[in-house]
């Protein structure tokens, strides 16, 4: 198994793929450009192909993942522009590093009276950025986390939104463990029914990525705030022993999203390679 985190490209995509490796990480998420901003990066393509060489050499797998005003549900035709562009430009640096995918939140209700309004607002953005995307790197539609029966939250719509898309063979999963404890698609003691509803939909076969966060709030709290995996969650030890020894899951990399400033990402990967091994 691979397990990882999410880090800064401050010194560059291989120095985040080398930052990595010196974690004994066998996995890490970055985000491709300025988190806060849809602005399309000129990047140094020498580098993400570095990163992209580096990674393959080690055996690392990396994931980028969109900035924080990318929204599959935008409100006016601006916003529409800007994410386009943008998330071309992320899948665009997300397969020079050599990377999976792009993981995107999968978007927001909009209007209470009429959800499908926001259905088709979804298939239409991806529709319109795959037409043009031509790449092996995948959009990675998220799971949200919010509070059971809100947009986003099932694994039947993850399923329903890829099937109805043009190009569903660029479209993969990420599964956000905080996330669904929050919506109460986990609740901690039903992982054999997210199981066996997950591949008799076919979820798990276009899982590619795992952000593996412990939550600080109850499961159905609707809440999305991450806690270290060990001590302070809601999510028990054997809770994430289900999931985790998963045969389904042995080869999709784990990434932390967990506060640093309660442990260090190092110290908790060391402590997840103690209790389930990986990055061997």
């Amino acid at each position: 198994m691979k397990f990882g985190c999410h880090l800064s490209i401050r010194q560059g995509y291989e120095g985040a793929a080398k930052q990595a490796f010196a974690m004994n990480a066998g996995a890490f998420q970055y985000f491709p450009k300025n988190p806060k901003s849809l602005a399309v990066k000129n990047f140094n393509r020498d580098d993400a192909l570095r990163c992209n060489e580096f990674c393959k050499e080690k055996a690392i797998i990396s994931a980028g993942h969109s900035p924080y005003p990318t929204s599959l549900t935008p409100q006016n035709e601006k916003k529409r522009e800007q994410v386009i562009h943008s998330l071309l430009n992320d899948l665009e640096i997300a397969e020079a590093c050599g990377s999976i995918g792009i993981v995107v939140h999968f978007g927001k209700q909009l209007n209470k009276t009429n959800p499908l309004e926001s259905y088709h607002l979804i298939i239409g953005m991806l529709d319109e950025i795959l037409h043009q995307w031509e790449g092996k790197a995948k959009v990675l539609l998220e799971n949200n986390a919010g509070f059971p029966g809100t947009i986003g939250t099932t694994l039947e719509e993850l399923v329903q939104v890829r099937k109805l898309c043009n190009h569903p063979e660029k479209i993969g999963f990420c599964l956000d463990t905080c996330h669904a404890f929050a919506s109460g698609l986990w609740d901690g003691e039903n992982w054999h029914e997210v199981l066996k509803k997950g591949m008799e939909l076919g979820y798990f076969e276009e899982l590619k990525l795992i952000h593996f966060n412990n939550s600080k709030y109850d499961t159905r709290s609707g809440k999305d705030r991450h806690a270290p995996i060990f001590g302070s969650g809601y999510i028990t030890e054997a809770q994430f022993d289900q999931l985790v020894t998963t045969p389904q899951l042995a080869n999709i990399p784990f990434i932390l999203e967990t506060p640093k400033e309660e442990m260090s990402h190092e110290k908790e990967i060391k402590l997840i390679q103690e209790k389930w091994g990986g990055n061997e």
